[in-house]
């Protein structure tokens, strides 16, 4: 049984949840089977049941492309030039819509069971706009196509195989819910500090961190404009980088240039740091806060819970499952427009109760020590990757001619 990856990110290079969940599912499915990947970039590794390979992303033939467009077109591209080597794979499985124009022409071009992981739908983020101008009409077109054409789609949680019926015309029985996880080896505890000295984080007090790239989704501006309602003592960590668009790295510039009129605790890194650093983060954290307005799984919260940290969350998407309130955290009803762009209806509400759910674990140590063991044992419990691998091995072989 072998099975071929077509994906944009892989390591070294990956910057958001979607690589994070190609990266360790690759490295537990070649425990039990082959796996080739095709990624954007230049890698070249063989070992025994893995292979990769990495596909220029960067054409010269698009130089002079606008700059919105150039991300779609480029991607096209490289998605051609992945199915340029044979495909002797039983199955291909996509991740994220730049990738998944390869699977298109896959299963045009050779005829093999095309499988695509839905990790977030065009539909739900119509800010994509602001970073892909008409590209996102390309985007979504290929993404619609990609699933609708599908002998099998993964959403990654049961609220994403509900957006999945609504938004595409797919067979209910070709979708399975299957979750994201994580090495449990790798997320745990560590009593190390370098990083925290590094970033001249006190350890004397507490703080709440925000891990993840500076986008629309992930609601980090709403976390800013909550730091005015967090108590004074407690300090703000926020590790984001990778901006969307200039303009979306602008309003977080002046956000929270001008929090830090008023507070000299924000501490800001502008940048993804490596694993290592980032376990640092999460197992000294006092609390982790993912403010996002759309996450169709939200793995950043499963990282944080596996670091024994308790979460502050919104209430939306996959989070509902991962995170359980009153549990392993707290949740937060976010009211949302029904339409385009999906934004709290009342901002600076949702900003006092994401402060009002930090304040009170920072502030309740009896219930942030039950939370923060409570969701240690739900990861071991639910999200252990070589189990969700095998799952991923079995709709496999359901699939293979």
């Amino acid at each position: 049984m072998k099975v071929l990856f077509y994906t944009k990110e892989f390591p070294p290079n990956v910057y958001g949840g979607a690589g994070v969940v190609v990266e360790y599912l690759a490295a537990e499915l070649e425990k039990i089977m082959d796996i080739d990947v095709r990624c954007f970039g230049d890698q070249d590794e063989v070992s025994e049941h893995l292979a990769v390979k990495g596909f220029p992303y960067d054409n010269p033939m698009f130089e002079n492309t606008d700059s919105k467009l150039k991300s779609v077109l480029n991607s096209l591209s490289t998605c051609l030039h992945m199915n340029a080597d044979e495909v002797d794979a039983d199955v291909v499985h996509c991740h994220t819509w730049y990738a998944q124009f390869a699977g298109i022409v896959a299963k045009l071009s050779y005829g093999v069971p095309l499988v695509i992981t839905t990790h977030s739908l065009e539909p739900l983020r119509p800010w994509k706009r602001e970073q892909l101008g008409r590209g996102y009409d390309a985007s979504s077109w290929v993404e619609k196509t990609a699933i609708e054409m599908a002998d099998a789609v993964i959403a990654v949680s049961k609220e994403t195989k509900e957006d999945v019926l609504k938004y595409f015309d797919v067979d209910e029985d070709k979708i399975k819910v299957i979750y994201n996880g994580i090495n449990l080896d790798e997320y745990v505890v560590t009593t190390e500090t370098s990083t925290l000295e590094k970033f001249k984080i006190d350890q004397s007090k507490p703080f709440v961190l925000f891990v993840g790239r500076i986008t629309r989704q992930k609601g980090i501006i709403h976390l800013v404009n909550a730091i005015k309602y967090i108590d004074p003592e407690t300090q703000i960590v926020l590790c984001a980088g990778a901006p969307d668009t200039p303009e979306i790295a602008k309003e977080m510039e002046d956000s929270v240039n001008e929090v830090k009129k008023t507070r000299d605790n924000v501490i800001w890194i502008d940048e993804m740091l490596p694993k290592k650093e980032v376990i640092q983060l999460y197992s000294h954290a006092d609390v982790f806060c993912c403010p996002s307005i759309y996450e169709p799984f939200g793995i950043i919260n499963i990282e944080a819970m596996a670091c024994n940290t308790a979460v502050v969350a919104s209430a939306v998407g996959g989070i509902k499952e991962v995170v359980v309130d009153g549990e392993t955290g707290i949740l937060i009803n976010l009211e949302q427009q029904n339409v385009a762009p999906f934004e709290p209806i009342d901002p600076d509400k949702f900003a006092k109760d994401l402060a009002d759910g930090v304040n009170k674990l920072i502030n309740d140590k009896e219930l942030n020590d039950k939370m923060s063991k409570n969701g240690r044992k739900r990861v071991e419990d639910t999200f252990d990757w070589s189990a969700i691998a095998k799952e991923h091995k079995e709709l496999y072989k359901s699939l293979k001619k």
